[in-house]
């Protein structure tokens, strides 16, 4: 289990304009919805927008603390 605002630090930490939105599907804190929008993801791939992501969650991620992540990622407007 993590606190969402842990979730959304840790992403900031890596990607320091980013603008996030965490939401707790099931109430447990292990299956997370989030929404990350930064002007690093520009003229990156999607893949390469989400392995940004995923280095700022790996110790989350391979601990298990986050067991599903439902990701979106942009560029501001």
């Amino acid at each position: 289990m993590v606190n969402p605002e842990k979730v959304s630090d840790a992403i900031k930490q890596k990607i320091s304009d980013a603008e996030v939105s965490v939401e707790d599907l099931n109430g447990g804190g292990d299956h997370l919805q989030v929404e990350v929008v930064s002007s690093a993801f520009a003229g990156l791939s999607l893949i390469k927008q989400h392995q940004l992501v995923y280095q700022a969650l790996k110790s989350e991620l391979e601990t298990e603390a986050i067991h599903a992540l439902a990701l979106k990622t942009s560029t501001p407007c």
